[in-house]
């Protein structure tokens, strides 16, 4: 097979045509969010006549993040915070009128929405931290007036809520000093202990939610077993009962009966997803919907009387398509896909792959490869690699189509993503293996992967890459200084530098869950911890950084601050060693906005490009409305020093 064309990144990396689509509870609507005047705004259209789609909100700078209906299906709701400081203020845009209100503080306050209720479609229990930066009380807030009542001020130090459907609170978390957590109920004479959750089990057991009258609480719970099963328990006995379960990986996505909230199915994810219906009611349509397209199920949003649900369909190699399924006729009907532009070009497939950590762990792997070179999962030969690592370090790869993985296979690299240990969805051992292990074990599995790419013949040593964001960045920062020969160049997208720097300046709302970071990091106050922290930052051997270097950082990241790329370009500039620094003061933890994120990623392929030797598509007019800055070395990339002096 021929070199594919080249997908140019707007496509790939631009705003998709339609994203988050979702029915209102009436059926009467459907919602997207798409770009208007180049800026991502929430749509609306008859279910029944997508074509009719008008724009309803009128956002002009920074664009709309996420979104959900009023259950009145009069009004969507979504946050928005000022230039990636994570503020999130609360907004109600009316679907008829497009009247759009502030419903919370707009400057310094984070907004949570924590509950909406068929039963009560015209309001929401919120939480704010305008009280203390520290911790969120909950407001019953009028979605149509504003107004907002005080139903709880957390004094408790609680970090997280559930509601029934009354909107009455049935349980609140909070985490002990020994990184575990306790769910507490409301009782006469205050809370009253529900659960105990230990240190082990804290970053996999999860609650899910209430029924809807408040009795029963769904958790994905791994006490007395390794992998999360979805569990029932009742709130007044105390009696558990195990729903669903798999061997190799955590309960995860969990559908939940539109009204009375029971649990009817659960996905199960270890490589690829699989569906588990847990009552007999939607076995049938999810036997059905399984068959209607080559790809893995998504149930989206379910209209109130369960009529009508909003599916899609992710594949590997294609676009997400997006139907409405007519549970009486079980009938899916097509809509429309999120990226139809993609269909014009030959795109990778994504290989779940096992691979064997040094001792003896499984890391469940994605690989994929350039399509001229891909012979049913290895190429005809070895090829340069980007080995692209997940953030969290709390989360995981998975299939699907990933435009990281399209982009780099289109340039010509073999692609490598890698669930390290630490990564969640494979049981409570395989995530507390990464406790304090960040630039210890969870690196060796990384420099594991890359040797097993190597022996397969699907990557060339001393052509291999390192990139990632957020804690993908600080392993891209561990690859260069802890193992300074493995690479030959590195992508940190906002990583931090210094673990101490980082666990001392985290947002004031991430307070509560501070134990939880000590236990599974380390704590700057504890003096041997504070050395241990020290030693696993990349600031401490900067200077044993040998390989091409860039970064890039968002200046208002509330989680990873500026100061994290700041003191590492400074240690590197101050001993002579070449880095790219690329800055952009309207963006926090990752590039929001479209101009930002194309002008990174064609700096980012005109650096892998020089240094690793794929194709690249020339910059063009990609630093067009962006506003990057670039105050340290752009001279290392001569076709982006051009580009920065005539935009």
């Amino acid at each position: 097979m021929t070199q594919a064309d080249l997908i140019p990144r707007r496509v790939l990396f631009g705003d998709p045509e339609r994203t988050q689509v979702r029915l209102s509870p009436d059926g009467r609507w459907l919602a997207w969010i798409a770009p208007w005047e180049g800026v991502r705004n929430v749509w609306v259209a008859p279910a029944d006549a997508p074509h009719e789609a008008r724009v309803v909100t009128r956002e002009r700078e920074r664009g709309i993040f996420s979104y959900h209906w009023s259950y009145s299906s009069r009004q969507v709701l979504y946050l928005k915070d000022r230039d990636g400081d994570e503020n999130w203020c609360l907004h109600a845009t009316e679907v008829e009128t497009g009247e759009t209100e502030a419903l919370t503080p707009r400057e310094g306050v984070e907004a949570r929405l924590v509950h909406l209720t068929p039963r009560r479609p015209n309001q929401a229990l919120v939480a704010l931290n305008e009280r203390d930066p520290r911790f969120h009380d909950l407001f019953l807030l009028d979605l149509e007036t504003g107004d907002r009542e005080l139903l709880l001020r957390n004094e408790e130090g609680f970090f997280q809520f559930l509601a029934d459907d009354g909107i009455r609170v049935r349980v609140a978390m909070k985490f002990r000093p020994d990184g575990g957590y306790d769910l507490f109920s409301p009782g006469e004479e205050g809370w009253r202990p529900l659960a105990r959750i230990g240190p082990e089990d804290a970053m996999v057991t999860q609650p899910v939610g209430l029924d809807a009258r408040g009795k029963v609480l769904y958790l994905v719970d791994s006490r007395g077993r390794d992998t999360a099963a979805l569990v029932a328990l009742d709130l007044e006995s105390g009696e558990a009962v195990e729903l669903a379960q798999d061997p190799r990986c955590d309960a995860q996505e969990v559908l939940l009966h539109p009204t009375d909230r029971k649990p009817q199915a659960v996905a199960f994810d270890y490589d690829r997803r699989r569906w588990e219906a847990v009552d007999g009611e939607v076995a049938e349509d999810l036997a059905y919907l399984g068959k209607v397209v080559d790809g893995e199920l998504e149930v989206l949003s379910r209209t109130v009387d369960d009529a009508r649900w909003l599916v899609a369909y992710v594949r590997d190699h294609g676009p997400t398509a997006y139907y409405l399924y007519h549970r009486a006729e079980k009938r899916a009907e097509f809509l429309f896909s999120d990226r139809p532009e993609l269909e014009e070009f030959a795109l990778a497939r994504m290989y779940p792959r096992e691979i064997r950590a040094r001792d003896g762990l499984t890391l469940v792997s994605y690989l994929s490869l350039p399509p001229w070179w891909d012979d049913g999962g290895k190429p005809e030969k070895p090829l340069p690699m980007v080995l692209f690592v997940h953030g969290g370090p709390w989360a995981r790869d998975r299939w699907g189509l990933n435009p990281w993985h399209q982009w780099l296979a289109n340039r010509g690299y073999a692609v490598l993503s890698v669930n390290f240990r630490g990564s969640t969805g494979f049981g409570k051992s395989f995530v507390n293996a990464g406790d304090r292990e960040w630039a210890g074990k969870m690196h060796q599995d990384l420099i594991d992967a890359v040797e097993w790419a190597i022996r397969e013949g699907i990557a060339e040593r001393g052509k291999v890459a390192i990139m990632g964001g957020s804690y993908g960045g600080y392993a891209t920062l561990v690859g260069l200084t802890f193992t300074p020969e493995a690479f030959c160049c590195g992508v940190d997208i906002v990583g931090p530098s210094n673990l101490i720097t980082l666990l001392e300046n985290i947002p004031p709302y991430w307070v509560p869950m501070r134990p939880l970071l000590a236990t599974r990091i380390g704590d700057p106050g504890d003096p041997e911890d504070r050395e241990l922290l020290w030693d696993r930052s990349p600031l401490k051997y900067a200077e044993r950084i040998v390989r091409p270097l860039l970064i890039g950082q968002g200046a208002n990241d509330p989680r990873v601050k500026k100061q994290e790329s700041d003191q590492i370009v400074e240690a590197l500039v101050g001993k002579g060693i070449p880095v790219t620094y690329v800055l952009y003061p309207d963006e926090g933890h990752g590039f929001l906005r479209q101009e930002n994120r194309l002008s990174f990623m064609a700096i980012a392929e005109a650096f892998l490009g020089k240094f690793l030797g794929g194709r690249a598509e020339p910059i063009g007019g990609d630093f067009r409305g962006s506003s990057l800055t670039i105050p340290v070395g752009a001279e290392e990339l001569p076709e982006v020093a051009t580009a920065l002096r005539t935009r």
